[in-house]
């Protein structure tokens, strides 16, 4: 397990399993913390071209695709609502999932940008994203193949319950569905510690959870040379530059708005109200069995963030037959799904082929 990980969300105060501890969680709640970074880093590039195409409340739209592919169905990215930004979907080159996914013949791609809440955007809630998630999908035509990555992997599934007949194909990536089917460090982060403390931290940021302040919180050193070579999946050799890109990248962070955070916190991590059909999304009780579309599961083999099994109860949660689910593992820790060379020479493509292959008989 890589050390204290900075990238841990929503139990931001989550050390490592047995050392999370409620003096632990005082002294963060006091800011008795390192010196936070400087709001006003940059933040991280974009590697691949882009435009906007749409801007809303909560995201902006963006739009990687490379040429008009007629038939082909537009996939939607959604990258997690966390700590950092967007740009863990394309990192760098070499260590882009959406450069792997247009290399492998995914030409209408399409991504989900979270903004940095506000004092004015404080109070939105998960069906504040959901609802505005379902206008950027109507934006590209109301039906897409959709890809959740760790935190929008369980918002894609809900998406996907709420509106079964707009996702054609669903893929969930290292994301937390049923915490209650194994141990991890988020879930039992979370649930040590008492909704008030999360509250705290909330109100700490009059009404959001500030970035800069979780992520002072951590030691530098938490993501060292060795660290970064392993996430990035690369050689001691000529590594000097993309390990100072991950360091820019990781001192960029996002400010979540504190309704959302506390209902992600007691909702999922708590009360795992997702696998237990007990989850209300936009005014309707969520039915995971309404999902009948083909589903690809994508874990890492050393996740340190999400066991796999909160992943894979996925299959028996769903509605869709078990030959239209596919499940593969790779050789990776949480953020090597994302940013690992590896992988993405590997998993990514595999990916790609599969949204690509011609409908099932359903």
């Amino acid at each position: 397990m890589y050390g204290s990980i900075a990238f841990l969300w929503p139990a931001l105060l989550a050390m490592e399993t047995g050392r999370a501890t409620l003096a632990m969680a005082e002294q963060f709640a006091n800011l008795v913390a390192p010196a936070a970074p400087d709001p006003a880093v940059e933040p991280p590039r974009w590697t691949t071209p882009n435009k906007l195409a749409l801007e809303l409340r909560s995201l902006k739209l963006r739009d990687f695709s490379t040429k008009s592919k007629p038939g082909q169905t537009p996939t939607l990215v959604c990258p997690p609502f966390a700590l950092h930004g967007a740009t863990i979907a394309d990192f760098a080159r070499g260590h882009s999932l959406v450069q792997a996914l247009r290399d492998s013949g995914i030409h209408q791609l399409f991504l989900t940008e979270w903004r940095s809440a506000t004092p004015e955007t404080r109070f939105m809630s998960i069906d504040s994203l959901l609802a505005d998630l379902n206008v950027a999908i109507d934006e590209l035509g109301g039906r897409v193949n959709l890809i959740g990555l760790c935190q929008g992997g369980w918002m894609a599934l809900a998406y996907a319950a709420r509106f079964p007949a707009k996702v054609t194909r669903l893929v969930i990536v290292g994301a937390p569905i049923d915490i209650d089917a194994g141990e991890s460090v988020a879930a039992t982060g979370a649930r040590m510690m008492p909704l008030s403390l999360f509250r705290d931290i909330v109100d700490l940021g009059d009404g959001r959870v500030l970035g800069r302040h979780a992520l002072g919180y951590w030691d530098a050193a938490a993501f060292d040379s060795t660290t970064i070579r392993q996430i990035l999946q690369i050689p001691a050799a000529d590594s000097r530059q993309l390990e100072e890109r991950f360091e820019e990248w990781h001192a960029w962070t996002l400010d979540l708005p504190g309704t959302y955070y506390l209902e992600v916190v007691e909702w999922l991590f708590m009360e795992n109200r997702l696998a237990k059909a007990n989850f209300v999304a936009l005014g309707h009780r969520l039915d995971l069995s309404n999902v009948t579309t083909p589903v690809f599961l994508l874990a890492g083999l050393h996740d340190e963030v999400v066991a796999q099994e909160q992943l894979f109860a996925t299959e028996g949660l769903v509605g869709t037959k078990q030959d239209l689910i596919t499940k593969r593992v790779v050789d990776s820790g949480h953020l090597g799904l994302f940013m690992g060379h590896q992988t993405m020479r590997e998993a990514w493509p595999a990916v790609a082929r599969w949204l690509v292959a011609s409908p099932p008989h359903r």
